[in-house]
C-alpha cells in the first residue's frame, strides 16, 4: 500500500539485475519483477538519469497523487508536464521483453549493459557504468543517511 493507504500492487520490487538491451532496444526484465508488474507497464523518465518502469495501477496512483500538488504551483504543473509526456506505456512480450523508446535510451544514457533494480513500488533501468558511479556514492552514505532516517531492522 502507497503512504496514502491506497492499494499499489501485489508486492515490493527489490533486488539488483545485470541485463542487456538488445539492437532493436528490447530490455528482458527480471523474471521476479514481472508477476508484480502486469503485462503492461508504464516506462517513464526518471530524476537520477535512469527510467523509471510501473504496473499500470501504480502508475495511475502516482500520477494521482501528483496532480494532488500540480494545481497549485507552476513548478508543480512543470513536473507533472515532464513526467507525463515522457512516460509511455508498453507490453511485456511472451519472452518477458519491453521495448525501451529511443529518446528513453538517449535520456538514461543507456547502452548495451544495464542494470534493473527493484525500488518498493517501481524498478528503475540504469546505464551500468552510471549505476556503478551512483552505487558507489550511495554506499559511502549509507551509514550516515541510515542514522538520518533512524534505519532499524
Amino acid at each position: 500500500m502507497g503512504r496514502d493507504g491506497k492499494e499499489w500492487d501485489a508486492g515490493v520490487l527489490y533486488g539488483e539485475f545485470r541485463h542487456t538491451v538488445d539492437d532493436k532496444g528490447r530490455l528482458s526484465l527480471p523474471a521476479k519483477f514481472r508477476s508484480k508488474l502486469g503485462e503492461r507497464v508504464v516506462v517513464s523518465k526518471g530524476v537520477d538519469k535512469c527510467l523509471y518502469v510501473y504496473s499500470l495501477k501504480v502508475f495511475e496512483a502516482v500520477v494521482e497523487r501528483l496532480e494532488e500538488h500540480a494545481s497549485s504551483q507552476k513548478e508543480f504543473r512543470d513536473f507533472l508536464r515532464f513526467f507525463l509526456a515522457g512516460s509511455y506505456d508498453t507490453e511485456v512480450d511472451g519472452h518477458g521483453r519491453i521495448l525501451i523508446q529511443a529518446g528513453h535510451r538517449e535520456y538514461a544514457g543507456l547502452q548495451r549493459d544495464v542494470v534493473v533494480i527493484g525500488i518498493s513500488h517501481r524498478a528503475e533501468i540504469w546505464d551500468a557504468e552510471t549505476y556503478e558511479a551512483s552505487e558507489e556514492t550511495a554506499r559511502s552514505n549509507f551509514a550516515a543517511v541510515a542514522e538520518k532516517v533512524n534505519f532499524r531492522l
